[in-house]
């Protein structure tokens, strides 16, 4: 399934899927409100789009901050990517170390390209971001990447009421 990511002047959008495949939605960060809208899904038969407003680009590279370093990895595709590993996670509630119960939230494996950490070539992502999928948890490859402003739209049915 196809996926893209675009950003532009501190908006960002990722759509995965389209028209013609049995998943299509996007999520995106537009002018500090983190939107979903998932226009195809199985089983799914409404489609309104959910936003978080206060949510910016500035917010989600802070959560990207505290992320630990797994190891330097090979991505053994074509070409061969040679990767910094990353570990995010969230959790709830936040707590020191300790004996305490916690709910994870959300967890992400980020493979950076080892020469240019404004590139990276693969993500797992796992967490309530994904409820629809009875396995809560998805692969994002990328064939290409190129360092330059995309488009990014915010769906009308996303448009705060006037």
């Amino acid at each position: 399934m196809p996926f893209t990511w675009e950003g532009r002047n501190g908006d960002s959008q990722m759509t995965a899927g389209g028209l013609q495949y049995p998943i299509w939605f996007t999520n995106l960060i537009h002018h500090g409100t983190l939107c979903t809208l998932t226009y195809k899904w199985p089983g799914l038969n409404e489609h309104p789009c959910s936003a978080i407003p206060g949510f910016s680009l500035e917010d989600l590279n802070r959560g990207f901050e505290n992320a630990r370093f797994v190891g330097r990895e090979t991505l053994r595709r074509t070409p061969q990517r040679h990767v910094n590993h990353w570990r995010v996670g969230v959790v709830f509630p936040q707590l020191p170390p300790g004996n305490h119960p916690r709910l994870p939230l959300a967890l992400g494996d980020i493979y950076v390209d080892e020469n240019d950490r404004g590139t990276f070539w693969q993500v797992l992502q796992f967490g309530v971001q994904n409820l629809y999928d009875p396995e809560p948890d998805e692969w994002l490859v990328m064939d290409t990447f190129e360092h330059r402003p995309g488009t990014v739209a915010l769906p009308a049915r996303c448009e705060p009421p006037r």
